[in-house]
């Protein structure tokens, strides 16, 4: 089964996976195989192992874990809502690539694995600033190990739930089908709202949030975040980059493919 997942040219987009034509058990096989996943996992285990070998007391340990769990959705929703959904990124030829990998890529074709976990480039330095100065503040090197394992475990939850959304599958419990709902509407109607992944309650906190798609009316821009032709024209480096103009509805971009 792992082999025949692995090889399958039909779920295989070049080195990517379609989360449009995948199972559970084939996505359970393609996340517990992915090199950015086990990169995760590896420096889990590490950070908890220095939390392990360092740690005085298991009070500041708990507080550092405790911290960032609290602290890690408003930093993805901050980081999602203003940087990822930003303009200013693709307005500049030197972030113009990065955008481009970091959330362009992932809304012109949702269902892509590849583009839907971050480069670990980019997520491994970012993890590191969030969650390290809190677990030192509390707790030294020990709450400094321990905040870095715990945001590594939560970005792996996430990215875990994140293909859960863009999955061709129904989930059985209510709160999945809800979270993925809310998603789908983020990625097919209207991408200024709903930049939860597991949890929106920064998005209820902000004003954000919409529940089905009669609550806002569809944007013109939730696939290309704003970068349309007329933009393409004025800053050129992201329609270079893909070596065609931004398109207002991808072809890969199918809302039936990942319906709740």
């Amino acid at each position: 089964m792992i082999t025949s997942t692995l090889k399958n040219t039909s779920l295989r987009t070049g080195r990517s996976f379609d989360l449009g034509k995948m199972n559970l058990r084939q996505l359970w096989i393609a996340y517990l195989t992915y090199p950015t996943i086990l990169l995760y996992f590896a420096l889990a285990l590490c950070s908890f192992g220095i939390m392990v070998h360092t740690f005085v007391s298991w009070l500041p340990v708990a507080i550092s874990v405790s911290s960032v769990v609290l602290v890690y959705p408003l930093v993805w929703y901050a980081i999602h809502r203003f940087i990822l959904h930003g303009r200013f990124l693709y307005r500049l030829k030197w972030t113009s690539a990065l955008w481009k990998r970091i959330h362009f890529d992932h809304h012109q074709d949702p269902h892509l694995l590849d583009v839907l976990f971050g480069s670990p480039l980019n997520t491994i330095p970012t993890i590191a600033i969030v969650t390290i100065p809190i677990g030192f503040a509390i707790g030294q090197i020990a709450g400094a190990a321990a905040a870095f394992g715990a945001g590594l475990t939560i970005t792996c939850i996430y990215e875990f739930f994140h293909c859960i959304q863009h999955l061709n599958y129904k989930p059985r419990m209510s709160w999945i089908q809800r979270m993925k709902q809310r998603h789908v509407l983020h990625h097919f109607h209207n991408e200024n709202g709903n930049y939860g992944i597991t949890s929106f309650i920064a998005d209820r906190l902000f004003r954000s949030y919409y529940v089905d798609a009669k609550s806002c009316r569809r944007s013109p821009s939730v696939f290309n975040l704003g970068y349309d032709q007329a933009e393409a024209q004025r800053y050129p480096w992201v329609m270079d980059l893909t070596g065609s103009p931004p398109r207002d509805r991808p072809d890969g971009a199918n809302p039936n493919r990942n319906a709740a």
